[in-house]
């Protein structure tokens, strides 16, 4: 699994765990990615928070499904 994609983009660290913990869940790995400046300034909720949600590549089209399903 060396190939992973941002499969989607939130604008706060909260969202992305959540979103993180729900794809596990799902036993789909994942990963956060923040942008430099919220974790060396402390911004949450702003555009220099994104926070962008990774899994690996050939599980892509699962996680994006999981996402987009109504719960």
């Amino acid at each position: 699994m060396d190939d992973f994609v941002v499969i989607k983009e939130v604008r706060g660290f909260l969202e992305g765990e959540i979103i993180k913990a729900k794809l596990e869940s799902f036993d789909i790995p994942c990963m956060l990615k923040q942008e430099t400046a919220r974790r060396l300034f402390g911004f949450y909720q702003n555009k220099l928070a994104s926070v962008k949600i990774v899994v690996p590549l050939e599980l892509k089209d699962k996680a994006i499904e999981i996402l987009n399903e109504e719960t």
